[in-house]
């Protein structure tokens, strides 16, 4: 077995990067904060369109729609990563991100309580060290319930349309330990890699999961969901905190 790495702040296995929520980051968005997990940073901004997608339309669908993109700006990493927009379209990895925070949002939303209206989350990442998905995910919920508050202060929202929260964090096994919220020397030192996305009642919304040239356990599996419990409870509580002035009116 290699030699097992140490954490970065000799953080133990189970614990969570050092995070904090950043409200109002973009004044001219409906709701926004810049959401940190360690030295990964994602700024989730949400705007409003008062009109649905074309399909919803032309289905007859009711109710509203929330989506997302996702986007690492240029210099969130070394070497450089060039802008989607040179390349004409996002990369895959990108629309796969974006996809699953629009999933995850929609998963703990009542889109008819939304009303004829689409919520737009974008992300987008300044600094990656590791996890962005994960800190997009657990912002744009923090954005959403600020925009949505911001929305029933306007008259423009009467029902509240959120049913719960909802926060995702990474668990692996790293030099044959399960490690929690990995940083971008764990994920690429790991011989599992999984992402958990899961509402604040503890309720699954998305699980990713992949050995990296290798296969795991039941036990390394059952090892790796317990962190992430843990880890969504804090990150639950997290959100809470931050939300609790601005919500508690609504």
């Amino acid at each position: 077995m290699p030699k097992r790495m140490k954490r970065f702040g000799n953080r133990p296995p189970g614990a969570l990067r050092a995070i904090s929520f950043r409200k109002d980051v973009a004044p001219r968005a409906l709701g926004s904060v810049l959401c940190s997990f360690g030295r990964t940073s994602v700024i989730c901004a949400v705007s409003n369109e008062e009109t649905v997608p074309k399909w919803m339309k032309e289905q007859g669908t009711s109710g509203g729609w929330i989506t997302a993109e996702y986007s690492m700006l240029p210099y969130s990493t070394e070497p450089r990563k060039p802008r989607d927009v040179t390349k004409g379209r996002p990369d895959g990895r990108s629309q796969e991100i974006q996809r699953l925070v629009g999933r995850s949002l929609r998963a703990i939303a009542d889109l008819e309580r939304l009303g004829p209206r689409t919520l737009w989350i974008d992300c987008d990442v300044i600094e990656a060290d590791g996890g962005t998905r994960t800190a997009a995910i657990t912002g744009s919920y923090v954005a959403l319930a600020l925009a949505c508050a911001r929305l029933r202060r306007d008259g423009r929202l009467s029902d509240w349309p959120l049913r719960d929260s909802v926060a995702a964090v990474s668990a692996g096994i790293v030099t044959g330990r399960p490690l929690l919220d990995l940083d971008y020397a764990e994920d690429s030192a790991a011989e599992v890699d999984s992402n958990f996305v899961m509402s604040g009642r503890g309720q699954f919304i998305e699980i990713q999961g992949s050995g990296e040239e290798t296969t795991f356990s039941d036990k390394q599996l059952a090892a790796m969901l317990a962190l992430a419990r843990r880890g969504i409870r804090a990150l639950t509580a997290l959100q809470q905190r931050t939300l609790r002035q601005t919500l508690h009116h609504r």
